[in-house]
């Protein structure tokens, strides 16, 4: 009896590591995120602004902040910032603009 409940243990224990994701596969996750934001957004250009903020899996999203230039002829290549939402469960990018997330110069 006791056997099986430390051969039970045991294997619950290795189930339980099974379930964590390899340096490796995060690094797929990340390659698919930014490819999916840069697609979604309406930046010439975008590229991401440090690396994606994972967020508790009872969240489902992961975030990536992009910038690069607007693509509108009056706005004559003018940078911008856009936030990306990775929702983890339908893969799906959601993006806005969000240029008010840079600083601006302070008038002395």
């Amino acid at each position: 009896m006791k056997t099986n409940i430390l051969s039970l243990l045991y294997l619950t224990a290795l189930a339980s590591q099974a379930h964590a994701s390899s340096p490796d596969a995060w690094a797929a996750y990340d390659k698919t995120v930014l490819a999916s934001c840069t697609k979604a957004s309406g930046l010439k250009n975008a590229k991401p602004v440090g690396t994606p903020a994972q967020f508790d899996d009872r969240v489902g999203y992961t975030a990536v902040l992009l910038q690069g230039q607007y693509p509108q002829k009056h706005m004559k290549g003018q940078q911008g910032t856009e936030l990306c939402l990775f929702n983890k469960q339908s893969k799906t990018a959601f993006v806005t603009e969000w240029d008010s997330i840079r600083p601006t110069a302070k008038a002395q």
